[in-house]
Formats: C-alpha cells, structure tokens, sequence
C-alpha cells in the first residue's frame, strides 16, 4: 500500500482503498510497549495499525515509537487520542502518526476543533515544524511542507452518542473531515441497549451512511457484510468486525492521482486489536469523506 516515492500519502492510501471498495485491516494496539507490534501487524498481513490512547495508559513517545516503525514498514500509522484532548495531536503528528481517530465528537464545532489541530495553517493552526522524519528529515520550503503534510494525515471523527448522530450530517459536511465513524458500544450505552443494535440503532446506522452519499446513488458491496455490520456482528472466518463504508467522491486524494466523478462506493475493514487478552474491537460503522487535498 505504500508508495516508495511518497511514504507519507500511506494513510491517504488507505483511505483511498475503502473509496475503492478495498477492505483495509487494521490492528489495534492498548497492551503492547515495543515496536515489535508494528512487525507483527505487517507480517499477519495488516494495511494499517492504530494506537488506542483513550484506553490505555500507554505515554506518548511510546505511541510515537510504535507508529513511526510502522511508517517505516508501509503501515498507516493512527492513532486514537484521549477525549477532547486537542494538545496532543501535534505531538503525535510530528512522531510519526498520519491519522488521528478523535473519539465522542457531538457536534461540528467540535470536529473542527480536532481539524485545526491536525492542520497547518490557512486550514488550521497545527504548530510549524521545521521537517519530521515523514521525509528523512529533508528540508523543504515552508508553504510546500504545510501543504504536503495536510495532504497526508488523515482524520477519523468517531460519533458515540445521541447528539453526535444528530450532527452526522454537518460533522460529515466539514472540510478536512475524512472519515465518519460510528462507536457502536458507547452509543447502544447511552442508548439504553448495551451491547445490542436494536431497529432504533439500525436505522441510525442507515442515516449516517447515507449523509455521505449522493442523493439516488446506488451502492454496489457485500451485502452480508452489510447484514453483519448493521447488528454488530464479526466476520465469521474470524477476522473481527467487519463495518461497512460508504464513500462520496469527490476528486483524488493523492497528488498525481486522476479526478472521478461524484459516486458511491461501499468498502469493508477489518479491525482487530492487540491486548493480553486479545479481545476483538467493538464494530464501527466508517463513512470516509474523500474531500480536495489540503
């Protein structure tokens, strides 16, 4: 998935494959301590491996470590911040991460909040650097630095309340949102139905896959996948959940690529994560929102 000549635009890439109809499979990391567990993601085959912050006690420089020996492997580093926690996006950014996953978002102003953190300026306030090691530490004029790192991370808004799903539509709307999730165990929570995708949920999911997509689309995919994602449920090869994306495109994501026209796409991805008891994560459903690079 990596392009050799431009091994920072491997998150864009990913995002780029679920617009294609590609799975994406993603390992996620709370228990592991070393940059071994990049290794092990890309040998059992993952595209991409996130870092999960908001349930771990794992420090910075830890989650850094581990997504830089990912970039350097062809991996999509992500990782997933504390709630609301907006000053350690820049830090994780100049580490090596190339995708933030921002958890509870509820509204558009506070998806951009978590855009302006991951931007360079005129399209956010992400703190100058000089270079990073994105780019062997080569030196670059200022402007074309900032316009290829806003070209390169990625940002995931995570919807897991009531409110959240309200403001779908507007949080999808929003330049420099990439992606649109949906955390199904907090949201069933506050749902009253732990754990359960009842009708009410069902048709919730519906709702935000569809504010990504052109009015009258028609929607190719597999459609038990779709059935799985819908209640929650894992792939039953045993690979872990398997949500459902939907994708409105717009123009190219990576620079060189071939503009298409508007349409609809359904992709799936794995995710799986790593913790001492192995568990599997909760099903999400991912709406990516392709947009004009920065």
């Amino acid at each position: 998935m990596q392009d050799d000549k431009a091994p920072w635009l491997v998150a864009r890439a990913a995002v780029e494959r679920l617009t294609q109809g590609i799975p994406v499979a993603a390992l996620g990391v709370r228990s592991s301590r070393t940059a071994d567990i990049a290794r092990v993601a890309r040998s059992s085959g993952h595209h991409a491996i996130w870092v999960d912050l908001e349930h771990s006690t794992m420090p910075i420089d830890t989650a850094a470590l581990i997504c830089a020996a990912a970039l350097d492997l062809g991996l999509a580093p992500f990782a997933r911040i504390p709630e609301r926690e907006y000053g350690v996006i820049g830090r994780l950014l100049d580490g090596g991460v190339l995708g933030i996953i921002a958890p509870r978002v509820e509204s558009a102003e506070e998806a951009q909040d978590i855009v302006a953190a991951c931007r360079f300026p005129p399209f956010g306030h992400r703190s100058a650097v000089a270079t990073l090691a994105h780019f062997d530490f080569q030196k670059m004029p200022a402007a074309q630095f900032n316009r290829t790192m806003n070209e390169a991370t990625v940002v995931k808004i995570l919807l897991e309340s009531p409110r959240g799903i309200e403001n779908a539509e507007a949080i999808a709307a929003l330049p420099g949102v990439d992606i649109v999730g949906i955390g199904t165990n907090d949201l069933t929570a506050e749902m009253g139905v732990e754990g359960q995708f009842p009708p009410s949920g069902r048709a919730q999911g519906s709702r935000i896959r569809d504010c990504g997509m052109p009015a009258g689309a028609k929607t190719p995919g597999n459609r038990r996948h779709r059935r799985l994602s819908l209640r929650g449920g894992a792939d039953p090869a045993g690979c872990g959940p398997v949500p459902v994306h939907r994708h409105r495109q717009r123009s190219s994501a990576c620079s060189g690529a071939r503009s298409r026209q508007p349409g609809a796409c359904v992709a799936q991805i794995i995710t799986r994560n790593h913790s001492s008891k192995s568990e599997l994560d909760s099903s999400r459903e991912i709406i990516p929102t392709c947009r004009q690079p920065f």
